[in-house]
């Protein structure tokens, strides 16, 4: 049975940064994709925004050319591209003055003033205060207004509630919606549904049947064009901080009451809080950082992260793994491994839920060993869920016990197209629906568990240490959990 498309109200959606790399590669796309599944209403317009001079027929065409290389052969069909591109406007404006802005004022304001209006800030974060207040000043916020902010938000505690402080001093927390990617992902949101609509896990999901748990995301390229922002940022701040924290709390949280926003974001906000913190005391013991060197990749040799900048000098984590521990009745006792790196052997994000071992096996030592069931969760690539059973291996001879998986891929179980994250984030704004975002609260709980983990690093001095480009990281990750009887989950 395929799923419903309901088709939203139209709206207007401006993308600051309308010319930029994010807008070219997944907006433009994704809204070209909910187009193309009916959900699209008229006269809904995207609006392009940037200071580049051009006309609205100019950026018509960088969309075009766009989804022509961001989309499959068979997604690019000419009348359905034709329709979408009309659907297109642009407006140059500057964050730093007032040039354009009584254009794009105009532009909205022609649409009506009672549609539901949403600016999505595909820019650097040091402007998203200017642009909060350059909308205010213009007068165009209404009713149906929405904000849209995009990571990093912030690089330590205090500089994310200066810029929360700055884009709350303008828009409603209600109206801002902080996006992670991730939480967009099928497998994630399928997170849920595997938690909390079958009988079967949850009871089981707690310290007295999970042994431990493992994130990983790693990702096989390198630096590619993000070398300065890189640089200052590091594994930790660019994917523990959101990415990692947020698939961690839907692993860990409590039964939320409902499904609304705030039920749900309530008891990811009480798994940060519950995290154990990590102090130069035991920061050694608990984390391990790591740099890629050169070495070779699918396409072959590749460069350390070293020879990719144009210094040469840096001690900027390009990996990092971390043994995370959460304070609560339902986790105590339990790991959270968690790692995540660049030019790393294969690009992969999965959950692994390994469950404790039977208390005591009735087989004898012909029958082979008995491995701890594991649920795997896939979110990319091939997204899916695997849940690992042991059973009798088939035919005569006595009793062999296979370890074997139920392997469900979605593409393949419900035969459709996968769609890309920022089609579900970018509609749940026009849906005014906040489940998949993070609250302000949120945020700086995260920075509050990661603050004295960069600091305790300066404590103790603890530096990079280094990994061939094309392996798991650096071997101390492996003793970070080899010395507790575990290994890393690489299938």
């Amino acid at each position: 049975m395929s799923s419903q498309i309901i088709p939203v109200e139209p709206f207007d959606y401006v993308v600051f940064g309308g010319t930029g790399d994010l807008a070219e590669r997944k907006l433009l796309p994704a809204l070209y994709h909910r187009q193309l599944d009916g959900q699209l209403s008229k006269p809904t317009r995207i609006i392009g925004a940037s200071r580049s001079a051009l006309t609205h027929e100019e950026y018509r065409t960088f969309a075009t050319n766009a989804l022509k290389e961001h989309l499959k052969a068979d997604e690019y069909q000419e009348d359905q591209v034709k329709r979408f591109i009309e659907s297109l406007f642009y407006v140059s404006v500057d964050a730093k003055s007032d040039n354009g802005w009584d254009k794009l004022k105009q532009l909205l304001d022609d649409g009506g003033k009672d549609k539901i209006r949403a600016f999505y800030l595909a820019v650097a974060p040091a402007i998203f205060g200017a642009i909060s207040e350059k909308i205010r000043d213009h007068k165009l916020i209404t009713k149906q207004t929405r904000i849209v902010v995009e990571k990093p938000i912030g690089k330590d505690l205090a500089s994310a509630m200066d810029l929360n402080d700055t884009i709350g001093k303008v828009f409603r927390e209600e109206q801002i919606f902080r996006i992670d990617h991730y939480l967009g992902k099928e497998t994630v949101q399928n997170l849920m549904a595997l938690r909390f609509a079958n009988a079967l896990y949850e009871p089981l999901w707690n310290a007295s049947h999970i042994d431990h748990v493992q994130i990983t995301v790693a990702e096989s390229v390198g630096l590619e064009s993000r070398a300065g922002y890189y640089d200052t940022a590091g594994a930790l701040r660019d994917m523990v901080q959101n990415h990692i924290l947020q698939l961690l709390c839907l692993v860990a949280m409590e039964v939320p009451t409902n499904m609304s926003a705030d039920a749900v974001r309530d008891e990811k906000l009480k798994v940060l809080n519950a995290l154990k913190p990590i102090t130069p005391a035991n920061v050694e013991k608990l984390t391990v950082r790591g740099q890629y060197r050169a070495g070779a990749s699918a396409g072959g040799p590749v460069k350390g992260y070293l020879e990719e900048l144009e210094s040469g000098q840096s001690d900027t984590e390009t990996f990092v793994a971390i043994k995370a521990e959460i304070g609560n009745w339902r986790w105590a006792g339990v790991p959270f491994y968690i790692r995540t790196g660049k030019r790393m052997a294969a690009r992969m994000s999965e959950i692994v839920i390994t469950f404790k071992p039977i208390p005591h096996s009735i087989f004898d030592e012909s029958a082979g060993r008995i491995e701890a069931n594991q649920l795997i969760i896939r979110l990319q690539p091939n997204e899916g869920v695997k849940q690992s059973l042991m059973i009798k291996d088939p035919g005569p001879g006595g009793m062999r016990l296979r370890n074997v998986s139920l392997d469900m891929t979605f593409s393949e179980a419900f035969n459709v197209r996968s769609a890309d994250a920022y089609e579900r984030l970018l509609l749940d704004v026009v849906r005014n629906n906040q489940t998949l975002f993070m609250r302000r609260d949120e945020v700086e709980a995260a920075w509050r568990w990661v603050d004295p983990i960069l600091k305790a690093w300066d404590s103790v001095g603890q530096k990079p240490q280094g990994y061939t480009a094309g392996t798991w990281g650096p071997s101390q990750a492996i003793a970070l959990i080899e010395r507790d009887g575990r290994t890393w989950h690489e299938a």
